[in-house]
């Protein structure tokens, strides 16, 4: 939308935030042309309106209760906007209680708490080899916030035959690709707290949950590498036991995401932020936003160092307004992710993805905050501990090996 008109200023920003919110929530731009900057106008405010959270009708959950007493082998996939705790753990609950395993959409990982019993791990890039095949076996899937939607499905290539249904406010169930028995436009938190209000007769197939469970348990279990540089799957084992049950979770997108997606615990709605769409440099930009708007909360954010190039000059934007956050920044030298799709695509010729790094440490200090090199694995939690008490802004870098590219896939 554009403001033409100083004088709707308010009308057309509150516009604006009403249609970022509704829907399927998303960024709106509003063109401001340079002549409307120069006009002076008096105040002018408007009523917010607010969003409605549309309430499932009993027709619809009817419905689904059809299709899940029939299924044997039902899958939930959580993703999307707008869950708080009461709706995640009410889901969650639901499925726990119901013996139905609950999957995550990409970047979608903080929807449902992951102590659940419920919980199974998530979809998309480097997702475990057993989510995939539980998606294909799915005899039932139940999207809510979400649609089987490109980096979920593997390309458009993976649960299309199951019985699906989707639940979500926007009419147009945009990107959705496939099969689809039955939409349920509502809002997921109303969603979740009809559902956790119900009674179901699904009685899956044996095992299939605790199977589930299971394989989460194991992929998301990380053993050391052998390797010689600082061990980033030990680094994400020790930083479970250190950091805060509701603390928030940030990166950009990069190979350094992996580690942090794979291994960390999300127990509390509104804990990660993170790009879906492939954007670098995020990872710092947003754990400053977080820890501005969760000042009681505890921030980490894992940045490859190439993503931390992009936008670690934002540690003057914590320093001036009173943010702090801890950034792990790994640092192999390389574009990582872009050397990956060079080799694979002309092998033995990479291209501009060598990086000359400074000294991230030395860099955080010069900034006035917190800045300490870690050179062996064992010495992480110490340093985190230290990075956590000096209340700044901190920095622990972490030097790896060039080669190491992704986590150890023992098992997936």
């Amino acid at each position: 939308m554009t403001l033409d008109d100083a004088a709707s200023a308010a009308r057309v920003v509150d516009d604006a935030i009403f249609t970022a919110l509704s829907g399927r929530p998303g960024p709106v731009v509003i063109g401001l042309p340079e002549d409307v900057l120069v006009h002076a106008i008096d105040a002018a405010t408007v009523e917010p309106r607010t969003v409605a959270r549309t309430e499932p009708a009993p027709a619809d959950l009817a419905g689904l209760e059809t299709k899940l007493a029939a299924a044997k082998k039902p899958l939930i996939v959580v993703g999307g906007e707008g869950w708080d705790q009461v709706s995640s753990d009410a889901l969650a609950g639901w499925a726990s209680r119901h013996g139905v395993p609950v999957l995550a959409d990409f970047r979608a990982y903080d929807a449902v708490p992951h102590s659940s019993d419920a919980y199974a791990g998530y979809l998309g890039y480097a997702r475990s080899d057993a989510n995939a095949r539980r998606l294909d076996d799915a005899d039932l899937l139940v999207f809510v916030g979400c649609v089987r939607a490109d980096v979920l499905s593997d390309g458009y290539k993976r649960g299309l035959a199951a019985v699906t249904v989707v639940v979500h406010p926007g009419a147009d169930l945009l990107g959705h690709f496939g099969r689809l028995d039955q939409h349920i436009p509502a809002h997921v938190t109303s969603f979740a707290r009809a559902l956790a209000a119900t009674e179901s007769a699904v009685e899956p197939a044996a095992g299939w949950l605790a199977g589930a469970r299971a394989d989460y348990e194991k992929f998301s279990s990380a053993q050391p590498d052998g390797g010689t540089h600082v061990d980033l799957a030990v680094v994400m084992e020790i930083l479970k036991q250190e950091m805060d049950d509701d603390a928030v979770i940030t990166y950009g997108a990069g190979n350094h995401s992996l580690w942090p997606a794979r291994y960390l615990k999300h127990n509390t709605a509104n804990s990660l932020a993170a790009p879906r769409n492939g954007a670098m440099g995020m990872g710092i930009p947003a754990a400053v936003a977080a820890s501005l708007a969760y000042p009681g909360r505890q921030v980490i954010s894992v940045a490859g160092d190439g993503c931390f190039l992009m936008n670690g000059q934002e540690m003057a934007t914590a320093m001036g307004h009173g943010g702090k956050f801890i950034a792990l920044v790994v640092d192999n030298g390389i574009f990582a992710t872009i050397r990956e799709h060079q080799e694979g695509h002309y092998p033995g010729r990479p291209s501009g993805t060598h990086m000359t790094n400074p000294d991230f440490a030395a860099l955080a200090r010069s900034y006035g905050g917190y800045g300490e090199r870690v050179e062996k694995t064992e010495d992480f939690g110490a340093a985190f501990r230290r990075a956590v008490e000096s209340g700044l802004p901190a920095v622990l870098h972490l030097p790896q090996d060039p080669a190491t590219r992704s986590p150890k896939t023992a098992s997936n």
